[in-house]
């Protein structure tokens, strides 16, 4: 099957009305690809405090020694920049600055999902088959180290995934191979990223 991507274009407040004073002098500006038209006008409008650009997906990897700017909706893009040892702010419908509390609450739950993954004996492991999100092989070694280690591990191949249908199955914790970003949208303490696993 053929499949086209669209790039999903989300409109949001004007450069020109934004308020900048909260942000430092020097920021690293990232956007998620819905912003991008914002985000060159946003870069265009601070100029020389602009000294990186990029955009951001779910698995991107950015250690900035400037504070980061993230034009985007949702939280998800934002703590994974910010467990990365970076200072956030975030530009949704004005600027705010990512608190610790928010990134020491999401470790917590973290930790818990990952006591309650070593502690049960049924794993789900989640493997989406669309281009860029499929992990079938990572999912594959995954369970055979499960299998070794005395656990049921099952498999769950889907185009999308459905969270809320994972109270039907009787499975003790998930691991999710798919886009990390499924995790947040639950927050859930029964679902692991699977590189969650390899540190």
């Amino acid at each position: 099957m053929r499949v086209m991507f669209i790039e999903a274009k989300r409109k949001l407040n004007d450069a020109e009305n934004i308020n900048f004073d909260a942000l430092p002098k020097q920021v690293f500006l990232a956007y998620s690809i819905q912003y991008k038209k914002l985000a060159e006008k946003v870069r265009k409008k601070l100029g020389k405090r602009v000294v990186g650009f990029s955009q951001v997906l779910g698995c991107s990897q950015l250690k900035s020694k400037h504070p980061i700017l993230l034009i985007g909706s949702g939280r998800f893009h934002a703590l994974q920049l910010a467990l990365q040892g970076n200072m956030v702010y975030i530009l949704e419908d004005k600027i705010r600055k990512l608190q610790e509390k928010e990134v020491e609450k999401f470790k917590a739950r973290r930790k818990t999902a990952l006591s309650r993954f070593l502690f049960s004996s049924k794993i789900g492991i989640l493997v989406s088959y669309k281009p860029g999100q499929e992990k079938l092989e990572s999912a594959l070694k995954l369970k055979r180290k499960l299998k070794k280690q005395g656990k049921d591990a099952t498999l769950f191949l889907a185009d999308n995934i459905n969270i809320n249908e994972l109270e039907n199955y009787d499975i003790e914790s998930w691991v999710n191979t798919a886009c990390p970003a499924l995790l947040l949208d639950s927050l859930k303490t029964r679902i692991l990223n699977i590189e969650e696993l390899k540190k």
